[in-house]
């Protein structure tokens, strides 16, 4: 993507007088109804191969075109500025530190997917919204090879740096095919009658295989059930806005398991408890759950370990949710017929689920700091971790995953996998904080380490401290 490259003057397209006398066959949604409403999001390029110049009295307030100088000098009444009064209000005691992060990593969703929260409340002024979107661009470039979800919280815009349509619309021309194909969910938190007035603006430009791409989230207790996320750190002048919005909600959030607790009375259960509880209910071999040793024998056939995207593509939810609960239930699952994509997607939800990561909340500190270790010792520092700071259950499944992605890698001329590429899947489904979200600057240490743990296993492992010792009667 050109940095210096100028955004084009005018919205291409038909005339817009067409969009507006449109617009009242086809009603906006109730706010009442957020989560069913989804509009259309991504643009299909055939649409616009004809374009008719704009009609002059169509643009106003956040629909100005800058090519427009009649239109630009008005000074029209500004229908949404009661609807943005009280996200004002939210907005103006903001601390300064936040806004100067462009966007949040927020960790994974339930399929393993990456998740970034952008910030209505950390816009710039108008004029430097464009620098602001290439910044955040070029924070979540590395990670939009892979599928990826964007979460925009709108509390907290203004009407100094409140996007126009134009705007909106050049920047999304501006993203590659990698930022639209592998962006599977758009959830807009709070939605207000701005948001609605734009995705209506930009209908008769959409295509449909992105409609139910974006999606309204009233609440964070929605977005928290949605995301599969009990934890969500977020600032808090969108919690406070959150608690006016939904004073009656639930604010309670459960306990992690413990290792001895028996979870809904299951001692079956795989899914959404420690990996000690695991080990001591399941039939384990060396530490490791039937479940994740099934999904490993089964991805490591030929024929599977080299598909193309391996771990990269999102498998079925609802087929990975169905048979996490027969798992749960203490059935004997064949996954012989199941699609990779969903065994794949099926191993990434174990270690997400897990109640601490596998690589456990104690090592996070020093892992966060990899990048600062002098590179000379990198394998010492990364050996003593793995080797002396993981519990025994910990080492044993870590070691076992290792070896398996480095399989994985071999295959990577077919499965398009490298271990740079593996590990931005797997980094934040091995280790993520147990006090905050996971910031930008944080998960690209903790996908270092792993990448240079795929990449040095052999040295790594070459002495397996932990065995077991097996007596032999």
């Amino acid at each position: 993507m050109d940095a210096n490259s100028r955004f084009p003057a005018r919205l291409p397209g038909p005339a817009i007088s067409s969009i507006v006398e449109n617009s009242e066959s086809d009603p906006l949604p109730s706010l009442s109804d957020l989560h069913d409403c989804e509009p259309k999001l991504e643009f299909d390029d055939t649409e616009l191969l004809t374009s008719a110049p704009l009609e002059k009295d169509v643009m106003v307030g956040d629909f100005v075109l800058a090519d427009d100088s009649d239109l630009e000098n008005e000074e029209p009444n500004n229908p949404l500025e009661d609807d943005f009064e009280e996200l004002r209000e939210q907005s103006e005691n903001t601390p300064s530190v936040l806004k100067q992060n462009k966007c949040d990593f927020l960790g994974t969703d339930k399929q393993g997917r990456h998740i970034f929260g952008i910030y209505a409340s950390r816009f710039p002024e108008k004029s430097q919204l464009e620098g602001f979107v290439r910044e955040i661009i070029k924070e979540i470039e590395p990670f939009v090879e892979n599928d990826y979800i964007l979460v925009y919280f709108h509390q907290g815009l203004k009407e100094d740096n409140k996007p126009s349509a134009q705007f909106l619309w050049n920047s999304y021309k501006e993203l590659d095919r990698n930022f639209r194909k592998n962006l599977k969910n758009l959830y807009v938190v709070h939605p207000t009658w701005f948001i609605r007035v734009i995705w209506n603006f930009f209908s008769p430009f959409i295509s449909e295989k992105f409609r139910k791409k974006l999606v309204y989230i009233a609440s964070l207790d929605e977005l928290r059930q949605t995301l599969g996320l009990d934890k969500l750190k977020l600032p808090d002048t969108i919690c406070d806005f959150d608690d006016k919005l939904n004073p009656s909600r639930n604010r309670a959030i459960p306990a992690a398991a413990s290792a001895s607790a028996t979870p809904n009375g299951r001692t079956t259960m795989q899914f959404g408890v420690p990996l000690k509880f695991i080990v001591m209910h399941s039939p384990c071999l060396n530490s490791i759950p039937p479940i994740v040793r099934k999904c490993v024998d089964s991805l490591s056939i030929t024929g599977v370990i080299d598909t193309e995207g391996i771990f990269r593509r999102s498998g079925n939810h609802s087929e990975i949710m169905a048979l996490k609960e027969r798992v749960n239930r203490g059935e004997d699952v064949d996954l012989s017929d199941v699609n990779v994509h969903v065994i794949a997607g099926l191993l990434k939800s174990f270690l997400r689920d897990l109640a601490e990561p596998l690589l456990t909340f104690d090592l996070y500190d020093d892992v966060t700091k990899f990048l600062d270790w002098p590179k000379e010792e990198r394998s010492r520092n990364v050996t003593q971790l793995i080797r002396e700071k993981l519990p025994e259950e910990n080492y044993e499944l870590f070691k076992y995953i290792v070896d398996f992605l480095v399989r994985v890698v071999d295959c990577a001329d077919l499965n398009k996998m490298t271990s740079s590429n593996l590990a931005i899947v797997f980094g934040p489904n091995f280790l993520w904080s147990g006090r905050n979200n996971t910031s930008l600057d944080e998960i690209a240490p903790i996908n270092a380490f792993v990448d240079f743990v795929l990449q040095n296993h052999k040295a790594i492992y070459l002495i397996d401290v932990n065995q077991r010792t097996v007596t032999v009667d």
